[in-house]
């Protein structure tokens, strides 16, 4: 018996460098393939370092009942409910996955849409998973009782500084000076935003956004440039913070490609040790068989042309206390179980909207790395990108249309953000900016 696992380990090891052997040939292939920025950068790889990222690999790619390839290069694995990856976490040991759906907010006050705007804004929101998702264009599904996950390789592993590093994102460091009531932003550290923000005093139970989808350009693989929403609670300056984020975003150093896509973040220790994207270590617990976090979303804007969007809620399921997540219209994707978190296992105390990028100045100078669009937010509609009807969860599971929310940018030469209300979009602002210009450097 013993020899015959030693063969199958031997036979693994064998095929994995096999497979890296393939991928250093077709490097040259891919990167031109997209607009020859390198995605995968390969170093000098040890034989140990390819076992342990085996074993990492071996660890959150669970047996699939069935497997998918996408066209766009994506492995789709459908794996059993209660064999993914959340079902690891120690937390969970005990955990019985939420079978009973949640009651989703609904909005005290309708919004009207407005007929104007309208006409040039296709809502991703109204097609299925099968539109907007590639990889069910071959009309395969996975089966019932299972849930689709992004394979992840050794390439994927070998673009992130090291496995600690992958699938995580980088701590931002001690914050700067700042105002006091700002949310957890750092303009030193290279990241730089163009966010809204409301909280403080209120109890938040949950947000909801609509959000604009582009393809922003990317400088250099490291960078990123992303759209989200924040739900938090803790202290921004010590080790506590609890943050809940999904939204679309661009990072050749995850995914391997400059395409937009849907992905979800957790950590309970402000981004210290716990948490990670997507399914890629134990916490989001994903119920939806038809939607894969980390999927490209498609089509996207285009300036000037038709406008599309998505729309994302997060909150906390009174009852039982699971933070949800909601894609487009009232379509449960999963949760992430309150057992995972120590403040948000009672409320939200801050909510933060908006755009954030990696400012790595490579080469001395601030990044060409575009937010949103590319375009600055009083270039307005149809070229500026936008979040609109901001709406957050109450104590008594109602949404409403944010009050009194601050915006917030480091370098306005760059990236910047402007807030407005109306009656068809709500509370809602643009953002964005081209990063490196002739006042940008």
């Amino acid at each position: 018996m013993g020899s015959v696992v030693r063969s199958r380990k031997r036979k693994n090891y064998l095929l994995l460098l096999f497979s890296f052997f393939f991928l250093l040939m077709s490097q040259t292939t891919s990167s031109q393939a997209y607009n020859l920025l390198n995605y995968t950068k390969y170093r000098q790889v040890s034989n140990l370092r390819l076992e342990r990222i085996q074993r990492h690999l071996e660890k959150i790619n669970k047996p699939p009942v069935l497997t998918i390839q996408s066209p766009d290069g994506d492995i789709i694995d459908c794996v059993h409910k209660k064999k993914q990856p959340a079902m690891d976490h120690p937390l969970l040991k005990n955990h019985k996955i939420q079978k009973v759906p949640p009651e989703i907010p609904k909005l005290k006050k309708s919004v009207k849409t407005d007929t104007i705007m309208s006409r040039h804004v296709v809502s991703n929101n109204s097609k299925s998973a099968v539109d907007w998702q590639l990889w069910h264009q071959n009309g395969q599904r996975c089966p019932k009782g299972t849930v689709p996950i992004r394979r992840s390789e050794v390439h994927d592993v070998l673009r992130a500084k090291s496995l600690y590093d992958f699938g995580k994102k980088k701590r931002h460091g001690l914050p700067l000076a700042r105002r006091f009531d700002a949310p957890d932003v750092v303009s030193g550290n290279g990241h730089e935003h163009a966010i809204a923000y409301t909280g403080g005093s209120e109890e938040i139970y949950g947000a909801k956004a609509t959000i604009n989808v582009w393809e922003p350009s990317i400088e250099v693989v490291n960078e990123f440039s992303l759209s989200q929403i924040w739900v938090l609670s803790g202290s921004f300056d010590g080790s506590d913070l609890n943050s809940i984020e999904a939204g679309w975003q661009v990072s050749p150093e995850l995914y391997g490609d400059s395409r937009p896509r849907l992905f979800t973040y957790w950590t309970s220790d402000s981004y210290q040790a716990t948490g990670c994207y997507n399914l890629l270590c134990a916490g989001f617990v994903q119920t939806n068989s038809r939607i894969a976090i980390g999927a490209a979303i498609s089509p996207v804007s285009s300036v000037e042309g038709s406008q599309y969007d998505v729309t994302i809620l997060i909150w906390k399921d009174p009852k039982l206390g699971n933070w949800w997540m909601v894609f487009g219209d009232n379509t449960l994707v999963g949760y992430w179980p309150a057992e995972l978190f120590t403040h948000l296992a009672d409320q939200a105390t801050m909510v933060e909207w908006g755009g954030e990028v990696v400012n790595s100045r490579a080469n001395g100078e601030h990044t060409s790395t575009q937010m949103g669009s590319g375009h600055f937010a009083d270039d307005g509609f149809r070229k500026a990108s936008y979040f609109r009807n901001l709406e957050i969860v109450d104590s008594d599971n109602s949404l409403s249309s944010a009050q009194d929310i601050s915006i917030l940018a480091e370098n306005t030469d760059c990236y910047n953000i402007k807030s407005a209300y109306s009656s068809e979009w709500g509370t809602h602002f643009y953002y964005g900016g081209p990063g490196r210009n002739p006042h940008c450097n």
